[in-house]
C-alpha cells in the first residue's frame, strides 16, 4: 500500500504544479498583452528574441492576485524581479533577528565598558 500512497502524492503534486504553470502561463500573457515590453525598474526593453527574460512581478506578492487590468502586475527583466525579491527576503530576515525591536540592546559585549579606566591608568603611567 505504501507505493499506491507514494504514487496518489506524487499525481497531486504533478497536478497542482501543472495548474499553477498554466495560471502564470495565462497572466504573463495577459501582461505581455497590457503593458509595454519594458522592465518597470531598469527600463530595457525586450524584443520578441528575448521576451523570454521579461518576467510579471506581482506587487503585492500574492500569485493567486490577478485583476483582468493587471492592476497588481508590474513586468520586470529577470535581474531586476531577482533583485526585488532578493531584497525583499532580505528585510523580512533582518526584521526577524533584531532583538533591539523590542526594547532590548543590540549588543551584549560593550566594546567600550573600561575604556574610562584604561585611559586613567594610561594617563597615571604616563
Amino acid at each position: 500500500m505504501p507505493v499506491d500512497r507514494e504514487k496518489t502524492e506524487a499525481d497531486r503534486r504533478a497536478q497542482i504544479l501543472a495548474e499553477a504553470r498554466q495560471r502564470a502561463q495565462s497572466y504573463r500573457e495577459r501582461a505581455l498583452k497590457i503593458f509595454p515590453w519594458v522592465c518597470a525598474h531598469c527600463a530595457r526593453e525586450f524584443t520578441i528574441r528575448k521576451l523570454h527574460e521579461l518576467t510579471v512581478h506581482h506587487k503585492d506578492l500574492n500569485h493567486d492576485n490577478n485583476p483582468p487590468d493587471g492592476s497588481n502586475w508590474e513586468l520586470l527583466c529577470i535581474y531586476c524581479h531577482d533583485n526585488l525579491h532578493g531584497r525583499s527576503l532580505d528585510a523580512q530576515h533582518y526584521a526577524e533577528e533584531r532583538p533591539e525591536a523590542d526594547g532590548a540592546p543590540s549588543m551584549k559585549h560593550n566594546p567600550f565598558a573600561d575604556l574610562g579606566r584604561l585611559l586613567e591608568e594610561k594617563k597615571h603611567r604616563g
